[in-house]
């Protein structure tokens, strides 16, 4: 029997702990508190094929992956959920394929031009930024959001494109950041706390309210919300707005400085519709200046400093404002 490359070991035994995870919460938490399994299983596969992105190895050995191939991978998860659930819709499926497509393909269809990679961007953004996903997923319980599995599909997808099809240097995607990018993304998310408190008093964004629960409870729901923030909102957003745009923009302006400056207002422009629509100034002030300072982590430390840096400040808003 042929051994397992070495390179491939960590992957592997991450996405064995990723499964036995999600089959001790539904061993744990029964239906109908927790998804039945179908719709259990459109998650874990969907998990699953967005932890590749953060094994090189596995990246390196998918490069020859046919885009067609990339845009099927976003429909099975859906199919999954919406077959197992009793609410599968054929339009559902084909808008589904359309976006899918529209990701695995842009790079394959469209000449490498500026335009076309701020406009990549900008409809990852639009997308992203609807109410796309919840009207194409079915609810199954009021407790889940299975729109979620969209969300996770349309920045998998766009993801891989770019790691497959627009391969760029400066882009380190990985789930574990080292000790020096931790220290890194702790200082920036240091630096920014006076800026921030700052801007909160001045916006009245947000008030001070720590998450009511014991001790122990408000830990562990502390670690989790950094953990999620951290392994899928701070990577992602960190991918496109730094790994992508902060450079890009340092590039063809040939100014790393005006790269932060002009990529963390576009950060902040794409909260504009955040919780208060149409337009939450507020929050947008906050995230553009975020923004600067994951630019500076991801300039000292790269991405996963950037992704520290994000992931702290998000989770402190989670637990100690309202």
């Amino acid at each position: 029997m042929a051994l397992m490359p070495a390179s491939l070991k960590p992957f592997w035994l991450s996405l064995a702990g990723l499964w036995l995870a999600g089959i001790a919460v539904l061993r744990l938490y029964p239906w109908p508190d927790t998804p039945g399994p179908g719709v259990a299983a459109a998650f874990l596969v969907e998990g699953s094929l967005f932890l590749a992105l953060g094994f090189p190895a596995v990246m390196e050995r998918l490069k020859g992956t046919w885009p067609a191939v990339l845009a099927a991978s976003g429909l099975l998860p859906y199919c999954l959920y919406s077959l197992s659930a009793g609410v599968f819709d054929w339009r559902s499926l084909a808008a589904l394929a359309a976006l899918a497509a529209v990701a695995a393909f842009w790079f394959r269809a469209i000449p490498r031009h500026p335009a076309s990679d701020l406009a990549f961007l900008a409809l990852m953004a639009g997308i992203s930024l609807t109410r796309l996903f919840p009207d194409l997923y079915a609810p199954v319980s009021p407790k889940l959001r299975v729109d979620f599995l969209g969300q996770m599909m349309w920045r998998r997808v766009a993801i891989a494109a770019v790691l497959l099809y627009r391969p760029m240097a400066g882009i380190d995607l990985g789930f574990l950041p080292a000790r020096r990018e931790w220290l890194v993304g702790l200082r920036e998310f240091l630096y920014f706390i006076p800026l921030g408190a700052v801007l909160l008093s001045f916006t009245g964004f947000a008030r001070f309210q720590p998450l009511q629960a014991e001790p122990l409870k408000a830990l562990l729901i502390a670690v989790g919300i950094f953990l999620g923030m951290l392994w899928f909102v701070a990577l992602t957003e960190e991918f496109f707005f730094r790994g992508l745009l902060q450079q890009w923009l340092s590039e063809w302006l040939r100014s790393p400085r005006a790269g932060l400056l002009l990529a963390s207002v576009a950060f902040g422009a794409v909260h504009l519709t955040f919780r208060y629509p149409p337009l939450n100034w507020r929050f947008a002030l906050l995230a553009a200046a975020g923004g600067i300072f994951y630019g500076r982590a991801f300039r000292c430390g790269g991405i996963r400093a950037a992704m520290v840096a994000h992931a702290l400040v998000n989770v402190t808003w989670r637990v100690l404002f309202v």
